[in-house]
C-alpha cells in the first residue's frame, strides 16, 4: 500500500466522521529540490495534507486550488489536487524565515486570505472563494474555513517534518432527523460525545501523528469508543505527487506572446527560459525550436 493515502473512518454509535490523511513519499517528491527553509516546509506539508483531505471528497472531475496569500515573510502556500488525488505545490518566501506565529508568518494580520477555487469540467468559470486567515495554526485556519462552509463543528490536527505530513479530521454528523445544525442537538444515548472524542484527539502526538498507521492510531486514540461505539474504517485512497511535463501547454504560451516579441527575446537572451514553478521545471527553447513553432502555427492558418 502507498505510504500516501486518505483514509476516512466512522464512529457509527456516535455520529462522528473523519479522516487521517497521511503523505510520505508524495510530500517527498515534492520537496525535492526545492531547499526550503524549515518553518516554510512544515507550514507547506500541513496544506498539503489538508488539501488532499478536502479533495478527497470530490465526487466528480475537477481540480481544487488552495492558496493562502498574504505579506509576511511566507507570502504563498499554494497546493493544487485532483479528484484522483493527484497533487502538487509549492511555496514562496523570503530568502530566511525564522519561527514566528503562523500570523505572522503568513501576513494574515495584513491583509492574508485563504482562497479555495474549485475548476470543473462542466463549469464556464471556476467556482472561487476568499476568506480571512484566522487561526493560530495552518490546522486551525482550516477548520475556521471547514466550519464556516459546510456548517458542522470540525476539529483538525496536522502535522509536517521532512519524511511526511498528516493530519487528523473530525466532524460531527447530523443526528438521524436532525432539522438544526449539527451540534445543536446532542445525541440522546451520548450527550458528550462530541466533546470527548475530540478532548481524546487533541491528546495526539507529532509522531503518533507522522509515524502510526490508521488502524494504530485510532486504537491508541479512542480505544474505549472504538469498543463501545464500533467504528467503520474505510479503504485508503492513494495519493500522488504529480507533476507532468507539459510541451504543449508552454509552446502555446509562446504563440501567445506572438513571433516578434519571442524573436526579440531570443535576440537578447539566446534562448526562450519559461518557468514552471508549482512543478520546480524549466522549459528551455532555442531559435530552431521557436521557429519550428511558428512554422507549424503558421501552417495551420494556411490551410
Amino acid at each position: 500500500m502507498s505510504d500516501s493515502f486518505v483514509r476516512r473512518f466512522l464512529f457509527e454509535g456516535l455520529n462522528i466522521r473523519g479522516a487521517i490523511v497521511h503523505l510520505g513519499d508524495a510530500w517527498q517528491h515534492m520537496q525535492h529540490d526545492r531547499n526550503y527553509q524549515p518553518t516554510v516546509a512544515q507550514l507547506l506539508g500541513e496544506t498539503a495534507a489538508v488539501t488532499a483531505l478536502i479533495a478527497a471528497q470530490l465526487k466528480q472531475p475537477g481540480r481544487l486550488t488552495l492558496q493562502l496569500r498574504g505579506s509576511g515573510p511566507i507570502q504563498l502556500l499554494v497546493m493544487d489536487c485532483n479528484e484522483k488525488l493527484q497533487m502538487r505545490g509549492m511555496a514562496r518566501s523570503n530568502p530566511v524565515v525564522l519561527p514566528a506565529p503562523v500570523q505572522e508568518l503568513l501576513g494574515a494580520h495584513l491583509g492574508g486570505q485563504l482562497m479555495m477555487s474549485l475548476d470543473m469540467p462542466d463549469a464556464r468559470l471556476p467556482y472561487q472563494s476568499y476568506v480571512p486567515m484566522v487561526g493560530d495554526s495552518i490546522a486551525a485556519i482550516f477548520e475556521h474555513y471547514l466550519e464556516q462552509s459546510e456548517q458542522q463543528p470540525s476539529r483538525l490536527f496536522a502535522m509536517a517534518g521532512p519524511k511526511a505530513a498528516a493530519c487528523l479530521f473530525l466532524q460531527k454528523m447530523p443526528a438521524p432527523g436532525d432539522t438544526v445544525p449539527a451540534g445543536h442537538k446532542a445525541d440522546e444515548h451520548d450527550p458528550d460525545g462530541w466533546n470527548r472524542i475530540t478532548q481524546l484527539a487533541s491528546t495526539v502526538k507529532p509522531a503518533e501523528l507522522l509515524e502510526l498507521d490508521a488502524e494504530t492510531l485510532l486504537t491508541r486514540l479512542f480505544h474505549e469508543d472504538m469498543a463501545e461505539h464500533g467504528i467503520r474504517v474505510y479503504d485508503p485512497l492513494p495519493v500522488a505527487y504529480h507533476c507532468p511535463e507539459d510541451w504543449d501547454k508552454v509552446r502555446d504560451i509562446i504563440r501567445g506572446i506572438g513571433r516578434a516579441d519571442a524573436e526579440t527575446i531570443l535576440a537578447e537572451h539566446g534562448e526562450i527560459m519559461i518557468k514552471d514553478d508549482i512543478c520546480n521545471r524549466e522549459y528551455r527553447f532555442t531559435a530552431e525550436d521557436v521557429a519550428a513553432i511558428f512554422a507549424v502555427s503558421e501552417g495551420k492558418a494556411l490551410h
